[in-house]
C-alpha cells in the first residue's frame, strides 16, 4: 500500500473511515457497540440494563420468530401465555433452581402502597409456574405429551450489559414439554437441539457445534443440558441455544403426576428449550466486517435495496422505475425496499445500506434504464456487475442463495482454523490467550474445571455429540490440566465466552 493510501487496501481503509466504525482488529467490543447503534438495530434505554430495539432490529427478530414459530407448530407444539410475575415461593421449590437464579432475580414486593405478603419474581424462566399449572391439567397418560411454548421477555440482572448479548430484559421463546417416559422426553430434547442446528446452518449461515454441557455448566435443575455453540469473529464462543432434559425434578417439586396405563401414579418427565435475542448478537459477530453488518439473506429484513440514481429533474421518474423493479422482485417473495430519500448523496445511501448489511444492492439510473440494464453489487464483494434487467431479476434468488453459502463457508473455515488441540496445559493456556477454541481431554471434576476457568477465563463449552457436524470423533486421553483419565471419551471444547 502506498503512503497516500493507494491500492485496494487503501480504498478499503478510506471507505471504512467514511462509516465511522472502529475496525474489528482495533477493538472488537467498540466495533460491535457502534454497529448495533449505527445500523439502527438497538439503542440504550432509560431503564438500566435494558435496550430499545429499533424497527430494523425488530424486523430481524420478527423474521426469526416467524421461522421458528412455524416449525414449532409443524411438530405439534402449541403456544400459550403465562404471567410475567411468578410467586417467589415457586422459585424456591426446586433447590438447584433457586441457587442458580437467586443472584439474578428482580423482585416485586409492593403493589401501590401495600406490601405483599409474598414477593413476586419477574420471570427469569418459567419451569416453576408452568409446572404449577400442569399439576392441575394432567391426570392420565392419555393427556400426554404436553407440548407447549411461549414467546416473551425474561428478566435477569446483569452488571455488565451489552445489547442483545447481555441485557437485564431480553426476548426469547421458551419451550416446555411433559412426557410419560424418559425416552420420549430425551427424544424431544434432541429434536429441538437439531431444529436449532438446522435453523442456524440453513437460515442464519451460522456453523454451530451440538454437544452436551458438563455438569458444572448445566441449567439449574436440569439432569442434562445440550447446547449449540458458535464462534464469533474474535474467537469467543456464544451459546446460541439450549435444550434441557429436566428429568422428574420439577415434576416432583410441583406434583406433576399422572396415572399410567397400569393404573400406577408416576411423575412426568419434562424438558425445556430456548433460543433468545442473543442470536442477533451471533449474526452480528459471526458475519460482520469492518464496514458493518452482513445480513444472512434468508433472515435479512431487507434482502435487496433498490437505489434510484438520478438528478433532480429525473429523480421522481427513477423512483417510479425503482418501484417497478422492486415489484418484480417482490413477486418472487423477496423482501425489497426502494431508497426514495431526496437530498442525500448516492454515496451516503450506499454506505448506509452496506452498514446495515443488506445482501444485494441494485442501482438504477437514466442511462441504465435506456440500455435495459441495472448495476448489481453483493454486500460480500467489492465488485459491481452490470446486467440485463431481466437477468438480474430472474437470478436474484440464486444470487441470495450463493451469498448464504459464502457466509456459511467463511464462518465455518474461520471456526475450524481457530480451533486447536492441546495435550499439555502450557499449550492450552497459550491457545486460549491467542483467542482460540481448544479441544482437550478433561477429567470431569468440577474443581478442576473451575481452576481452568479461574486461570484462563475459559469455560467448557460442550462435549460434542457423536453425530455432531464438527469435532465428534471419539478419543481417550488424560486431562489436560491434572493428568487424570478423561471422563468423556472425546475432547471437550474450551473457550472464552460471551
Amino acid at each position: 500500500m502506498t503512503k497516500d493510501g493507494g491500492g485496494k487496501q487503501g480504498k478499503q481503509d478510506k471507505k471504512a473511515q467514511q462509516y465511522g466504525v472502529t475496525p474489528q482488529s482495533v477493538d472488537f467490543n467498540d466495533w460491535y457497540n457502534e454497529v448495533v447503534k449505527k445500523a439502527d438495530l438497538a439503542d440504550n434505554s432509560p431503564v438500566a440494563g435494558a435496550m430499545v430495539v429499533r424497527p430494523y432490529g425488530t424486523a430481524l427478530w420478527e423474521n426469526i420468530v416467524r421461522w421458528l414459530d412455524d416449525r414449532f407448530k409443524a411438530t405439534g407444539h402449541e403456544s400459550l401465555i403465562f404471567p410475567t410475575l411468578i410467586p417467589m415461593g415457586f422459585i424456591t421449590k426446586e433447590a438447584d433452581h433457586v441457587e442458580g437464579f437467586a443472584p439474578e432475580l428482580f423482585t416485586v414486593s409492593r403493589i401501590g402502597t401495600e406490601e405483599l405478603a409474598e414477593p413476586y419474581v419477574m420471570r427469569p424462566t418459567s419451569e416453576t409456574i408452568i409446572g404449577h399449572m400442569w399439576a392441575g391439567w394432567l391426570n392420565s397418560y392419555r393427556d400426554l405429551p404436553f407440548l407447549h411454548y411461549q414467546w416473551g421477555s425474561v428478566f435477569r440482572a446483569e452488571l455488565r450489559t451489552k445489547a442483545f448479548l447481555r441485557t437485564s430484559e431480553f426476548f426469547w421463546h421458551e419451550g416446555h414439554t411433559a412426557h410419560a417416559t424418559e425416552e420420549e422426553a430425551r427424544a424431544e430434547v434432541r429434536q429441538q437441539l437439531d431444529l436449532y442446528h438446522e435453523f442456524c446452518r440453513d437460515v442464519l449461515a451460522l456453523p454451530v457445534v451440538r454437544g452436551e454441557k458438563t455438569a458444572s455448566e448445566r441449567f439449574a435443575g436440569a439432569v442434562a443440558t445440550y447446547s449449540i455453540e458458535g464462534m464469533m469473529r474474535d474467537g469467543k464462543a456464544l451459546q446460541s441455544g439450549t435444550s434441557h432434559y429436566l428429568g422428574q425434578n420439577f415434576s416432583k417439586a410441583f406434583d406433576v403426576k399422572f396415572q399410567t396405563r397400569e393404573q400406577k401414579e408416576e411423575y412426568a418427565h419434562t424438558t425445556s428449550w430456548a433460543i433468545s435475542s442473543r442470536i442477533i448478537g451471533a449474526i452480528i459477530m459471526t458475519h460482520g466486517d469492518d464496514f458493518g453488518l452482513m445480513m444472512p439473506p434468508r433472515i435479512a429484513p431487507v434482502q435487496v435495496i433498490v437505489i434510484p440514481v438520478g438528478r433532480k429533474e429525473n429523480f421522481d421518474q427513477m423512483v417510479e422505475e425503482g418501484e417497478r423493479l422492486a415489484a418484480e422482485l417482490r413477486a418472487q417473495g423477496l423482501r425489497v425496499r426502494v431508497d426514495k430519500r431526496d437530498g442525500v448523496t448516492n454515496g451516503f445511501k450506499y454506505n448506509d445500506w452496506e452498514l446495515k448489511g443488506v445482501p444485494v444492492r441494485v442501482e438504477l439510473g437514466p442511462r441504465d434504464l435506456e440500455a435495459g440494464v441495472v448495476v448489481v453489487k453483493n454486500r460480500n464483494s467489492e465488485d459491481k456487475e452490470t446486467l440485463p434487467r431481466a437477468e438480474a431479476v430472474s437470478g436474484m434468488s440464486a444470487r441470495l442463495d450463493a451469498i448464504h453459502n459464502w457466509l456459511l463457508t467463511r464462518a465455518t473455515d474461520f471456526m475450524l482454523a481457530r480451533t486447536v488441540k492441546a495435550d499439555d496445559y502450557g499449550a492450552f493456556r497459550q491457545a486460549i490467550e491467542d483467542g482460540n477454541w481448544v479441544r482437550a481431554h478433561h477429567c470431569g471434576d468440577a474443581g478442576c474445571e473451575a481452576a481452568i476457568k479461574e486461570d484462563t477465563k475459559a469455560t467448557a463449552r460442550n462435549v460434542p455429540l457423536d453425530d455432531a457436524e464438527f469435532f465428534a470423533e471419539k478419543e481417550e486421553g488424560p486431562c489436560v490440566r491434572c493428568g487424570q483419565p478423561g471422563a468423556y471419551g472425546k475432547r471437550v471444547i474450551f473457550g472464552r465466552q460471551y
